[in-house]
């Protein structure tokens, strides 16, 4: 029998994980996706493709041409767009979809959350009076905070911010994670952070900032998400696997 083809919408750990499974696993054929938006990737387990695919019309093209079988939509939960386009690709094409998506984080007590449905909306939560803004949001949609100029930003990314903030003050920090509470907390005491600005992720690696704001009683912005409502998910690549040798099995594939 031939193997299943699966198409993997990757870029985050999850995505790696489930790729380092599939691995060797004669009853599977994956390529792993990559947007290409990292300048330098980790080494993956499997084949990869580099690059997008020109909209719902191109990825709905290679889903036919390529005969796969099954798509996993395992970016970034924040890549609103790729999952949105995902979603119409495989309605459109009767490719089974499901997307394997870590759970966002959860308010804690002693939290200081300001819950924002996007970035624009996180610039007003800002408000008038100058702060000391920590961005946490990665690199491509800081020049949103532009808009706010009388605020002194420090701005982590794993990439240079390109072009760079036009705001009066704003300093960078290159680096990727996991980020440990200690280290956070001495880095918000450090530049007198007065707002994290960070978006509803979820897992442990970016998790610190998140703890040591609540240590320091700062206040944090956060971003919530925004998925196609349709679309199952599974949070661990684990329980991907299930899904996968469910949806792929013989009686499914025959309709039974």
């Amino acid at each position: 029998m031939a193997a299943h083809r699966i198409l993997i919408l990757g870029g985050t750990t999850e995505a790696r994980q489930l790729a380092a499974r599939l691995a060797g696993d004669p009853r599977y054929d994956a390529t792993l996706s990559l947007a290409g938006r990292t300048a330098e990737p980790k080494a993956m387990p499997l084949p990869v493709r580099s690059g997008g695919f020109g909209g719902v019309d191109g990825l709905a093209d290679y889903l036919k041409r390529e005969n796969i079988d099954l798509l996993i939509d395992a970016t970034h939960p924040f890549a609103i767009r790729i999952s949105a386009n995902a979603a119409e690709a495989s309605a459109r094409t009767g490719t089974p979809l499901f997307a394997l998506r870590r759970p966002g984080w959860n308010e804690q007590p002693g939290d200081r959350w300001t819950r924002v449905p996007d970035l624009e909306a996180a610039v007003d939560a800002l408000g008038a009076a100058r702060r000391r803004i920590f961005l946490a949001i990665g690199r491509q949609e800081a020049h949103v905070f532009n808009r706010a100029p009388q605020h002194a930003y420090l701005v982590r990314s794993v990439d240079p911010v390109e072009p760079p903030l036009t705001v009066p003050q704003a300093d960078y920090i290159l680096s990727i994670g996991p980020f440990d509470e200690a280290d956070e907390r001495a880095l918000l005491t450090e530049k007198r952070i007065d707002v994290v600005v960070t978006k509803n992720s979820g897992g442990e690696a970016t998790y610190g900032k998140i703890a040591a704001a609540r240590a320091l009683g700062i206040e944090v912005i956060m971003v919530e998400r925004r998925h196609p409502a349709d679309v199952p998910a599974v949070a661990t690549a684990e329980e991907a696997l299930d899904r996968i040798a469910h949806l792929l099995s013989p009686a499914m594939k025959r309709g039974v």
